[in-house]
């Protein structure tokens, strides 16, 4: 599962870093907190790069949703596309044979059960400031002609390090490395070559601390850099 990530990314790091242009730009708002549920639109990267950086909604709505009450529901169960079944389920195979993009993050967020309660953890890739998430998409067309376009997050079984950490689910988004970055968007790439693709990557790429229960604080204005913030817990010693 991956439903909260960092997007505190600003229009020139998102340029400098794909060597694109990010389209709308006056409507996208960089922020520490994104939720899937928030439907929240963000920056995608294409193979194409004179498409430019687009704003999608998380949320992947097929292009052959009927009407808005199935986009709907079709919507609130696509944040996430499991890489085990992405090339046969209905509303993901099409989108991953031919609409593949990358979804940039500074660092996604996950929680642990540790008796009761859920500790909040924040994971980066080891010297990477911003990278790529593995991404599919997809564009709807609304009553009245207007497209929308949206996308998923693909997840894939958990490594060592995220077993730990996510420890009901076991499940972590795909991270790509920048070298892996244009096999996803190619196009016309043989299905086993994506498969591998979508393995997890090593533990020993990732970084990971606790963070303060901020996150969890609906009230409270979580776009602020003191959410990532290393926090310890009492219970600390006993997580591992």
């Amino acid at each position: 599962m991956c439903f909260t990530v960092n997007v505190n990314i600003i229009k020139e790091e998102l340029e400098h870093r794909y060597g694109s242009e990010l389209i709308d730009h006056e409507k996208y708002r960089p922020s520490y907190y994104y939720h899937a549920y928030s439907l929240p639109s963000m920056p995608v990267v294409f193979s194409d790069r004179n498409a430019g950086i687009r704003l999608f909604r998380w949320g992947l709505i097929p292009s052959w949703a009927a009407d808005e009450a199935e986009a709907n529901d079709i919507m609130l169960k696509t944040f996430n596309a499991r890489s085990e079944t992405i090339s046969t389920k209905p509303a993901f195979r099409d989108s991953f044979s031919s609409r593949r993009c990358l979804v940039p993050v500074r660092g996604f967020f996950e929680w642990q059960h540790h008796g009761g309660r859920k500790i909040p953890w924040y994971i980066t890739l080891k010297g990477e400031e911003i990278f790529s998430l593995a991404g599919i998409w997809d564009s709807w067309t609304m009553a009245g002609g207007v497209s929308l376009n949206t996308f998923s997050v693909v997840t894939t079984r958990a490594n060592s390090l995220m077993e730990e950490i996510h420890n009901t689910k076991k499940r972590m988004p795909v991270i790509l490395p920048a070298a892996a970055e244009g096999l996803w968007l190619r196009e016309g790439l043989a299905e086993d070559a994506l498969m591998a693709l979508m393995e997890p990557v090593g533990s020993d790429l990732l970084n990971a601390h606790t963070i303060s229960p901020l996150i969890t604080n609906a009230r409270a204005d979580r776009n602020r850099p003191e959410l990532i913030m290393p926090y310890d817990y009492p219970v600390q010693g006993t997580l591992f």
